[in-house]
């Protein structure tokens, strides 16, 4: 056996994963061995070491499986973009709902100062208003956010309770320039 080469045992440790779980990803042609040992053992090298860091930093990012097989399986980069993308919106959809679960548990313990510190849209709107920026400046402001951290500008927008598409709808408007 060569010195780069590692039994189910040892490449399952290095991942820290089960034997079995190995083996489920065999089964389901996500990760395949090298080649076999004269004894039976499946063996592992470079190539596998590589697409199991892959699989598991798409696991880490919370994709399923099937679309990590179709990804790796696929020659387009695109795919990885479409379930990454999908997968953030997953995750803004169930943030958003903790968001409103942790309300309603705050509410119901009767703390109604205790949750996290959001603001909805219109009390931000009143802030800015207060402030003295109008709609045209908010707009400014929202491509100026939007171009310098849009990462950050969709969170802020998520933070107000808004929808994914009023969320795509605003990054769009904003892209678009902040006078339109």
């Amino acid at each position: 056996m060569s010195n780069s080469m590692l039994t189910i045992t040892a490449f399952a440790r290095r991942f820290n994963l089960s034997r079995s779980t190995l083996l489920y990803y065999d089964r389901v042609g996500l990760l395949t061995p090298a080649s076999t040992s004269d004894s039976g053992y499946r063996l592992y090298g470079e190539r596998e070491m590589a697409r199991m860091e892959r699989i598991a930093t798409f696991r880490n990012a919370g994709l399923s499986l099937q679309a990590i097989c179709d990804i790796l399986d696929s020659e387009s980069g695109g795919r990885v973009e479409v379930a990454l993308e999908q997968q953030l919106a997953a995750l803004n959809e169930e943030i958003a709902r903790l968001r409103a679960q942790q309300k309603l548990v705050v509410q119901l313990l009767g703390r109604g100062g205790e949750a996290a510190p959001n603001v909805d849209v219109a009390q931000w709107v009143a802030m800015l208003e207060e402030a003295g920026m109008d709609q045209l400046g908010r707009r400014r402001w929202h491509a100026a956010f939007e171009r310098d951290a849009p990462e950050a500008h969709r969170e802020f927008l998520q933070s107000l309770g808004l929808s994914e598409q009023e969320i795509a709808d605003i990054r769009r408007r904003s892209r678009q320039g902040g006078d339109n």
